[in-house]
């Protein structure tokens, strides 16, 4: 039950755990480099479309990891665009590894998790990281 969110402020900044959250973030931007990059990527369910669900499903959890940390509209644009360029490298960097393949669907895919991410970071999922924090902090006062 995540009764305490609601008494948190929406614009506040989880300041306490920041770097921990943007580390956390940069590893995952080095594991999608990763996995879009090595030769033969794990499949671990294989159906019609599960790539272009895995490329929006990534690209989304992303944006709203990020947005968890970047709360200000201009640092949110600012994230989308550098999130969908990525996207954007990436797949031109596959086209060059000659074992990967280049892919405009994949890149409309990455976009649009990025734009479904940034919109349910305006939900209450876009405030599980202060909620956490709130509650560490309620923990640690109580102790």
């Amino acid at each position: 039950m995540m009764t305490g969110l609601q008494n948190e402020p929406r614009k506040r900044s989880t300041n306490k755990l920041r770097w921990s959250w943007l580390a956390l973030g940069g590893l995952w931007v080095a594991a999608i480099f990763y996995l879009s990059l090595m030769p033969a990527p794990p499949k671990p369910v294989e159906f019609w479309g599960v790539d272009k669900l895995e490329h929006a499903l990534a690209y989304c959890l992303l944006m709203l990891w990020f947005c968890q940390v970047y709360r200000q509209r201009i640092s949110r644009v600012l994230l989308a665009l550098l999130l969908v360029a990525m996207g954007i490298v990436i797949e031109h960097l596959q086209r060059e590894t000659g074992y990967r393949t280049f892919d405009y669907a994949d890149m409309l895919a990455n976009s649009t998790g990025v734009l479904v991410g940034w919109a349910w970071a305006r939900t209450g999922f876009g405030r599980v990281f202060a909620y956490l924090e709130y509650r560490s902090s309620r923990l640690n006062k109580s102790q």
